[in-house]
């Protein structure tokens, strides 16, 4: 069973929550929109937190919950990322990013004890700088079907896959791999609360337990 996650409060002001207690910790991080919000729980990151954990007891999950969740504030929530892999102590780190969280994970890549960033369809855009991921790895996992649409966020995996060609220049290690048939998200937020999954989150699952297991 998993077991009931823990809520803890960052130096930043942000939230954490925890599922397990082991030696190794993946900090995972949210994605963003244009409008300055409050943050949210990811319901994508929040289903496959609940579906991985009891297969790596000695993994520590940490969702972090920002305290603005916008593009606009990228910077505000890279230091809530950063805040939330100090608050890990001395457990070595993967660094999960999905969507503006892929972004959000590159730039928080530098910490010391982070090894690696998995990006879940991640936004990484020719402005930002890929120098936090050297000496690091990043893994890509995209939806092929993933776009961006009128009303509905997206990121191109044409885009990712540019991101990920600019990390490789740089000599950073990594693998990039394309879900048949799945889109942007893992799982949306059911009026009752519960993250509901979208069509191939059964595939995202079983793909970032193989990364995972691999690290």
């Amino acid at each position: 069973m998993t077991s009931v996650p823990s809520q803890v409060d960052l130096s930043t002001g942000a939230e954490m929550r925890l599922t397990g207690d082991g030696a190794a910790a993946v900090v995972c991080v949210n994605g963003g929109q244009a409008g300055e919000v409050e943050g949210t729980w990811s319901a994508s990151l929040e289903w496959l937190v609940r579906r991985l954990a009891p297969q790596f007891p000695e993994v520590v999950f940490a969702e972090v919950r920002y305290r603005v969740k916008s593009w606009r504030r990228l910077e505000a929530c890279i230091d809530d990322a950063r805040a939330a892999v100090r608050a890990m102590g001395e457990r070595r780190t993967v660094l999960l990013g999905f969507s503006m969280g892929g972004a959000v994970a590159i730039s928080t890549a530098d910490e010391p004890l982070v090894d690696r960033v998995l990006g879940l369809a991640p936004w990484i855009p020719d402005r930002l700088s890929l120098e936090p991921l050297r000496g690091k790895r990043l893994d890509v996992l995209h939806g092929s079907l993933d776009r961006w649409l009128p009303g509905i966020p997206g990121v191109s995996p044409a885009s990712s896959r540019h991101g990920f060609e600019r990390a490789r220049v740089l000599g950073v290690a990594g693998g990039y791999e394309l879900i048949p048939g799945a889109l942007h998200g893992i799982a949306l937020r059911a009026h009752w609360g519960r993250p509901v999954p979208l069509p191939r989150a059964g595939a995202w699952e079983r793909r970032v337990a193989a990364q995972l297991a691999a690290r």
